[in-house]
């Protein structure tokens, strides 16, 4: 069963387009899903914005770390520790270079990739074994490009995939949340093909 939602980005207005605050795209339109949901607050001892929605019966914590993704881990491992949660009861959700824009992959635990969030959020948890949904944002094509390219702002048509995307993945939220997570990757991945 997820607890814990994360949407992992960048804090401040001049981030918020990013493709690498894709994270925080993704659990801004959760909180939509519950109309009795409250805004997001900041917390500063989890060093994030924070909110609680219900889904399908289920109370899920939302964060948005506002530490700078290099050390979201920080912000992830505060509340996971006051609240007792389990890596295996998070769901952490953002941006990857490797999988076509728009095109979301749940995935249960696994390296880092390259990627600086997931990177600390390993180390602050000593664990792997957090799921993630991967949001597609598609590779520049160099490697010298990558942070130049996750750093700067999606096009219009860029982010009108990408919604698409979550609208495939909030068809799912359910089975993800409830624990069946095997089911909610088959229906999503099936989609994509």
């Amino acid at each position: 069963m997820i607890k814990l939602i994360v949407g992992l980005g960048n804090p401040g207005p001049e981030y918020e387009n990013n493709r690498h605050n894709v994270g925080f795209w993704f659990v801004d339109e959760l909180l939509r899903l519950d109309k009795l949901a409250e805004p997001f607050r900041l917390e500063k001892k989890f060093f994030s914005e924070q909110s609680n929605i219900n889904i399908a019966g289920n109370m899920v914590r939302l964060l948005k770390p506002q530490n700078f993704m290099n050390r979201s881990g920080q912000a992830i491992r505060a509340i996971a520790d006051f609240y007792k949660i389990l890596p295996e009861n998070i769901l952490l959700a953002h941006d990857e270079l490797d999988i076509p824009l728009g095109v979301m992959k749940l995935k249960k635990s696994g390296g880092h990739g390259g990627h600086n969030g997931l990177r600390d959020t390993i180390n602050q948890l000593q664990s792997k074994d957090f799921n993630r949904l991967r949001i597609g944002i598609d590779h520049p094509g160099d490697k010298k490009l990558v942070s130049q390219y996750v750093l700067s702002n999606a096009s219009k048509s860029e982010r009108e995939l990408i919604y698409q995307g979550f609208d495939d993945v909030l068809r799912v939220i359910p089975d993800v949340i409830s624990g069946n997570m095997d089911k909610a990757m088959n229906r999503l991945h099936t989609k994509d093909k």
